[in-house]
């Protein structure tokens, strides 16, 4: 159904929305080509964040595309397989963004707590290792959505009130008994939601825990300061997606849902590499010197 059906807004919503992916695509494609061109960045950390850029390029252009599309043909149509294929890989990436976050959070805390062990523990086998397996695991949650769905008997045109196929709302759509369906819909959810923030809090009790053992305040604001860009990335992800479900929760209108998701699936993506460029000096530094190359 898109977001608006006012013919006069289109052509707005277009160039909105046209800007932001472009500003997304290039903003995570700099941070990627930024740390790949860079020695000094051939951290954990940073391959973490080139890796989370990559899922952040892929869960934008699982929708965005699409929707334009859609608006300069004038036809909001997609097909049952097509409108399967979006879901997969929007919950494939959204889930990866979360997995990726988690494992940086542990990395920060292998980082402060243990800085004489981390090169040790934090080797590359174990950093390649922790990225397949969050890419596993968002898979298999991707293919468990997809088979809750493919389960559903619906009626064979129907309207989706939201700009692209969002699960929930295609599960909403059932005409056929959903309780089972529910029960493994909250699972994947525990899988997908619950265990990423509560290994990020997790890795944050102990981070605090320890940083507060420190006597000078200086040597506090340094261990601090490492963590201030996933910070603020952690809490522009997990704080627009519990307004939107909380929101959803309280509105009676599914458009209004539709808005307040551009927030987390347009918005959070485009402002990462921002957030982590203009509060990091190392990737400042390294911009400057690929720029200086370049020109």
């Amino acid at each position: 159904m898109g977001l608006s059906d006012d013919p006069e807004l289109q052509s707005v919503l277009f160039g909105l929305f046209l800007s932001m992916y472009l500003v997304t695509m290039l903003g995570n494609l700099l941070i990627i080509l930024t740390i790949s061109s860079d020695s000094h960045l051939h951290t954990p950390m940073y391959f973490f964040l080139s890796n989370l850029s990559l899922a952040d390029i892929g869960f934008t252009s699982t929708t965005i595309p699409k929707m334009m599309v859609g608006i300069q043909t004038h036809s909001r149509v997609i097909s049952y397989v097509g409108c399967l294929t979006q879901m997969s890989f929007f919950m494939l990436f959204g889930c990866l963004d979360s997995f990726l976050l988690t494992v940086m959070a542990y990395d920060r805390f292998v980082a402060i707590c243990h800085p004489l062990r981390y090169s040790v523990i934090m080797n590359p086998h174990l950093c390649s290792f922790l990225v397949l397996m969050s890419l596993f695991i968002s898979l298999l949650v991707s293919q468990m959505h997809n088979s809750i769905v493919l389960q559903l008997t619906s009626f064979k045109d129907v309207e989706i009130s939201h700009f692209f196929c969002d699960p929930s709302q295609l599960l909403n759509l059932a005409c056929s008994d959903t309780s089972t369906n529910n029960v493994v819909m909250y699972l994947v959810g525990a899988i997908s939601g619950f265990l990423p923030i509560s290994g990020i809090l997790f890795s944050y009790y102990k981070i605090v825990s320890s940083v507060l053992r420190v006597p000078s305040s200086g040597g506090k604001y340094k261990a601090f300061s490492t963590c201030g860009s996933h910070l603020s990335v952690v809490c522009l992800f997990y704080g627009t997606g519990l307004g939107v479900y909380l929101s959803s929760a309280v509105s009676l209108t599914p458009r209004k849902d539709a808005v307040a998701s551009v927030v987390y699936t347009v918005v959070t993506p485009m402002l990462n590499p921002f957030i982590y460029s203009l509060r990091n000096r190392d990737i400042k530094r390294a911009m400057r010197r690929l720029l200086s190359k370049t020109i």
